[in-house]
């Protein structure tokens, strides 16, 4: 069940709002966590008990480590930590990349060992990083232990963010967890940031994606140039605009329920450097390895050579956290490396260029980095970006470039302009004029998101396609 779903719609949420609302606060969080095991069960109902054991395992493993750590036992308490996390990366390990690593060995060895084919429980990266954090926290004293087994169970399986993120640390609301009071307001901005997001996932990263889908299907050895930068253009739109809008129905969710959650983008694609985009780009996946990755390594307090090694340890785990794939490893590593001539070669004489050019330089290696994250097949990866630079000889444009022009220029358009803070300008600037009619303001945003809902509606009543590129994550 996807949030762009007319059964998520009119179905599941409408269901699930009723019946929290109508229950007393004892209960929500009970309510919430058997919502959140239907909503998960309905995809793949046998995965449920591999998440129900990750929940058990760190709410053992927090109690554990808080008991030896207020007793002062601060080595059983590190043992606790190392057991639970040790059994969550395992599962994640098995899961996610038992066959990537028996297809490598197998390749490497020339041995014929048989692939294990094992279905990913979706959301599997996700929660188990939440877990994590959770553990961690409680032993470094940055959380308190959650004795409440259905409250832990509610925060790890909370489907507004389950499936994609954000990542949600357990000590940003645990506050939210233990007393929360739901209101009128927070459940109206809810809505309207649900709204948004379901408007950039169906009306503009689905249409992407059928752009980018009829491009891809072209032999890459004959397209030309600027056919071939449009596809990579429109993947480009529909990765931010796919998981940017699941990120945005996530906290609008949230509100819906009484929680907060950090956000997870801003306007990455406005950016001037590649140091810049990653601060914009995925923040709490950002956010969750330098806190328990790269400043545990050391940071940038040590020499450079260590500094350098936490800089590529980090991109190496970023792009396997991605995927069981080796065009992930080549994608975290490749960001890895421009984040150290950033760093170290660029550095100040990047600043002094003029911003447009920043701009433009930071876009084109995103773009590039999209390029090598798209194609599992890099062989095929590496043939479509020999169509970017023109070396297969099919020329600049031809009639065919032409016709997806004509027929997507306005959807160009409105992708670039939503990835920008135009919008969100123009609204307040049109809030600024209705500031003192209230009910002028109320009626134009209130007219906003219902045909925002109304058109998402009507698309995917007859569309068929409707794919979560995160869900493979």
């Amino acid at each position: 069940m996807v949030f762009s779903s007319l059964l998520f719609l009119f179905r599941f949420l409408p269901v699930v709002l009723l019946v929290y609302y109508a229950a007393p606060a004892r209960f929500r969080n009970l309510i919430l966590f058997l919502a959140s095991l239907v909503f998960y069960a309905w995809g793949e109902p046998v995965y449920i008990v591999l998440m129900l054991f990750s929940v058990l395992v760190s709410y053992t493993g927090g109690i554990c480590v808080d008991r030896f750590r207020r007793n002062g036992q601060r080595r059983r308490a590190g043992t606790a930590l190392a057991v639970s996390s040790v059994i969550s990366l395992s599962l994640l390990g098995f899961f996610k990349y038992a066959g990537f690593v028996v297809e490598s060995v197998n390749s490497l060895t020339g041995l014929g060992l048989a692939v294990p084919v094992i279905s990913l429980p979706i959301g599997i990266s996700f929660y188990t990083f939440q877990t994590m954090s959770y553990t961690i926290d409680v032993y470094r004293g940055e959380a308190k232990v959650q004795k409440n087994l259905i409250s832990f169970g509610a925060y790890v399986a909370m489907f507004p963010q389950l499936i994609a993120g954000p990542i949600v640390q357990y000590k940003t609301i645990d506050r939210q967890l233990r007393r929360r009071r739901e209101n009128a307001e927070q459940f109206a901005e809810g809505i309207h940031r649900f709204m948004i997001g379901l408007g950039k996932k169906v009306l503009l990263a689905n249409n992407a994606g059928m752009l980018w889908d009829s491009i891809q299907a072209m032999p890459p050895d004959g397209l030309p140039v600027l056919t071939a930068w449009m596809g990579l253009a429109a993947y480009t739109f529909q990765i931010y605009f796919d998981f940017s809008a699941y990120s945005d129905m996530a906290i609008g969710l949230g509100h819906m329920f009484g929680f907060t959650f950090l956000e997870n983008f801003n306007y990455p694609y406005i950016s001037k450097s590649i140091t810049e985009f990653w601060r914009r780009w995925h923040i709490s996946l950002s956010t969750w390895f330098r806190e328990y990755v790269y400043i545990p390594l050391g940071g940038n307090r040590v020499s450079r050579g260590k500094h350098i090694r936490n800089i590529m340890a980090v991109w190496l785990l970023t792009g396997i956290w991605h995927g069981a794939s080796w065009n992930f490893v080549v994608w975290g590593l490749y960001y890895g490396i421009l984040l150290l001539v950033e760093k170290f070669v660029l550095g100040r004489f990047l600043e002094k260029l003029p911003a447009w050019f920043r701009h433009i330089y930071c876009l084109f290696f995103v773009m590039l980095g999209w390029n090598l994250f798209v194609f599992d097949d890099m062989g095929l990866g590496l043939r479509y970006m020999r169509s970017l630079f023109g070396l297969y000889g099919g020329g600049f444009l031809n009639q065919e470039t032409v016709y997806l022009l004509y027929n997507n220029v306005f959807l160009l358009l409105l992708l670039f302009l939503g990835s920008t803070r135009i919008p969100a300008k123009a609204g307040e600037r049109i809030a600024g004029i209705l500031r003192d009619r209230d009910w002028a303001a109320l009626a134009v945003r209130g007219m906003f998101y219902t045909v925002i809902f109304l058109l998402s509606v009507a698309w995917l009543v007859d569309a068929s396609y409707n794919p979560f590129l995160y869900f493979r994550f």
